[in-house]
């Protein structure tokens, strides 16, 4: 009997125990200090039209401009919308029903826009007018390259987004491949010491372009020798005709077709190919380089074109 109410004291001993034990842990629980939500690390971003806060790792982007779309492509970064309209060809997995349609690189659908509800909007020189409009919706960072010191400033665009994406490192990664291709054009170009002229083909017209113009990345970057040296800067290119082209009369001739890159019908070898270029020397050594219109035209400033880029001018020489 006594062993009995030894083991019934002890019993209910170690349930006393038990429970205050629960107690004294349920109290710890409810005494301990709740932890604040952490605060969204931010980014200022200082660009051509302004300066823009942006939270890291933004949701629901959209890039109108397509180097920047190149750029997030090559480092793995999510976007939600893109203008469909003329997306080149080596990022057009982005035309596609995954991706909302935001209208066109120079008219935006603002109604879309304002469904897909983006923490971050990219643009450049082709919506740079709409900037105000555009940051009614969403912070707006301008990534367009300033072709008067082209290098640094894509270096810059892409710096900007590793940051904002934490993927500088990656980033970096990329660019310093494309240092080593640009040294490596520019050594081939000093060697080689051959004149070049690049002509937009539009139609049945053509524009010159020279240094510090929308593709003086051949010249003020790559070192291809500018055969007019006294050429006018301009977005849009100096017009001229077939004489002055044989007038000047390159070692090499650049042509970028404008309508190939539009999605019309390409007529830039029929156009340029005529019996006055047949003169030229470019045209008598097989030297009229036709450059990839959707790199040079519709997405200059990525990553990735930026590489085709040097790329093709290294094998030009």
């Amino acid at each position: 009997m006594r062993k009995f109410l030894t083991l019934i004291l002890m019993s209910v001993f170690v349930l006393t125990l038990a429970a205050c034990g629960g107690t004294n842990e349920g109290e710890a629980t409810e005494n301990e200090p709740k932890e604040e939500p952490e605060e969204a690390e931010e980014v200022v971003v200082e660009h051509e039209l302004g300066e823009t806060t942006v939270e890291k790792n933004p949701e629901n982007v959209v890039a109108f401009d397509f180097g920047s779309l190149d750029t997030l492509d090559k480092l793995d970064i999510d976007v939600a919308a893109v203008p469909k309209q003329n997306i080149p060809e080596y990022i057009n997995q982005y035309d596609t029903d995954e991706y909302e349609n935001v209208g066109s690189l120079k008219e935006p659908d603002f109604e879309k826009l304002a469904e897909v509800d983006p923490e971050l909007i990219i643009i450049s020189s082709r919506q740079a007018d709409l900037y105000d409009q555009l940051t009614e919706i969403a912070p707006t960072i301008y990534l367009g390259v300033d072709e008067t010191d082209y290098m640094n400033s894509f270096e810059n665009n892409v710096g900007i987004i590793g940051e904002i994406f934490n993927k500088e490192e990656e980033a970096q990664t990329e660019l310093d491949a494309i240092e080593e291709q640009v040294d490596a054009t520019a050594e081939k170009a000093e060697e080689a010491d051959k004149s070049g002229l690049i002509v937009l083909a539009n139609d049945d017209k053509i524009s010159a372009y020279g240094p510090s113009s929308r593709f003086g990345l051949i010249h003020d970057v790559l070192g291809v020798n500018p055969v007019d040296e006294d050429m006018e800067a301009s977005t849009h290119g100096m017009n001229v005709s077939f004489e002055y082209v044989t007038e000047q009369d390159p070692d090499l001739l650049y042509v970028i077709d404008r309508s190939a890159a539009i999605g019309e019908e390409s007529a830039a070898e029929i156009v340029v190919e005529n019996k006055l270029m047949e003169k030229t020397k470019a045209y008598k050594e097989d030297n009229i380089i036709y450059l990839d219109p959707e790199y040079w035209y519709l997405s200059g400033g990525g990553l990735q074109s930026v590489s085709k880029m040097v790329e093709e001018v290294n094998e030009s020489l």
